[in-house]
């Protein structure tokens, strides 16, 4: 017999409900974990809208309790923190070290949100005795979840708290990532971040760690821009809700910086803000989509003159083994805030709660804890 524990649970049909699931013993090739501290981000909310039943969740940091005899990489007591990028290391993206969109093991590649068929034995987790799918087969909103190896990355930072170490999850990864492994940021140049929510400021801080020479935060909030000049922005521009496509925004980045931002990173998750980045770099400058719109949208081909480069970088371009422990040491160096960026934690009983203030921005992170 598994164990039983609650649960984050969705129908599929926009709601959720806490309800009791039973997490079976771990496969030889799977982990067994006690979640500490979960995440929250809009695809959390927007995954109880996908029209199945599922476990939310896709960021967390916990405690392993058991493993498979083939697991190598942790053990029982290690603490460890949850990717949704697995991999097979064996594919065509994961030969070409894009194992962010494994062939075999990602959501993303699959074109099936949140789950990818046969990645995790179906019985491994169940609901009145009938298998239940895991958000991205890794479920983080429930007291405990079992997933493969490569899903989990040991923590070996001592300081770092449970809360801070969920959010490199997602959040935190897919900002430094698109900055770092994406577009490659270069020492001295200028950066526009486009919406400050928690992609937004952990775009900022790796614009910092990579040595921008200027930072440049846009937001309708000023609220957040000045939590932005604390995450690393040199600059901030409050922009106007009613500035379309923010062309006067680009209009004063230009004037801030000669000829157009080197990189501009879209944070806002909004679909009329696509082609934003483009208006904001100069010819031959770089503009990253971070915030994974999907939507369709027209995009006036004159801002793409001349030479821009357009990209929509996913999760960072993250390789979890290699880029969370590199997180991790600039967290333990002072130069990448966590904790800071954490609004306010909940129970799982506040779930309900934690949704409302993500969607009305109160937060620039909310966590949901766990005994």
């Amino acid at each position: 017999m598994g164990i039983i524990c609650s649960a984050a649970i969705t129908e599929g049909d926009g709601t959720f409900s806490i309800g009791e699931i039973e997490v079976n013993d771990p496969q030889d090739d799977e982990v067994l974990v006690k979640i500490k501290a979960a995440g929250l981000c809009h695809t959390d909310h927007d995954s109880l809208s996908w029209g199945k039943q599922l476990i939310i969740g896709h960021e967390g940091a916990g405690v392993v309790v058991k493993t498979g005899k083939a697991v190598k990489s942790v053990a029982v007591g290690d603490k460890v923190i949850l990717s949704w990028a697995m991999h097979c290391g064996e594919c065509f993206q994961c030969l070409l070290g894009n194992q962010h969109i494994c062939e075999v093991c990602s959501p993303v590649s699959a074109g099936n949100n949140g789950y990818t068929p046969g990645h995790a034995h179906k019985e491994g987790t169940t609901k009145n005795g009938v298998p239940i799918i895991r958000s991205f087969n890794i479920g983080t909103i429930a007291e405990y979840t079992l997933v493969k190896e490569t899903a989990v990355v040991k923590n070996a930072s001592d300081k770092m708290t449970f809360p801070a170490a969920s959010i490199i999850s997602c959040g935190v990864m897919t900002g430094y990532g698109s900055v770092v492994n994406a577009a490659k940021v270069k020492p001295g140049s200028s950066v526009v971040v486009l919406g400050t929510g928690g992609v937004g400021l952990n775009v900022i801080q790796g614009a910092k760690v990579s040595k921008a020479g200027m930072i440049i935060a846009i937001d309708v909030n000023p609220t957040r821009l000045e939590m932005a000049k604390k995450f690393g922005a040199t600059h901030t521009i409050l922009a106007d809700k009613n500035d379309a496509g923010l062309l006067n925004a680009a209009k004063q980045v230009k004037e801030m910086t000669t000829r157009g931002a080197d990189y501009a990173f879209e944070c806002t998750a909004i679909p009329q803000l696509g082609a934003a980045p483009l208006a904001m770099v100069r010819n031959a400058g770089t503009a990253m989509q971070v915030s994974g719109i999907e939507q369709e949208v027209t995009i006036d081909m004159k801002l793409f003159e001349w030479d821009k480069i357009y990209m929509n970088p996913l999760y960072g371009k993250c390789r979890p083994q290699i880029d969370f422990p590199k997180i991790v040491d600039l967290y333990e160096s002072g130069d990448i805030l966590l904790e800071e960026m954490i609004t306010r934690t909940y129970s799982l009983n506040h779930l309900d709660q934690a949704f409302d203030d993500m969607l009305k921005g109160r937060n620039a992170k909310g966590v949901i804890l766990f005994d």
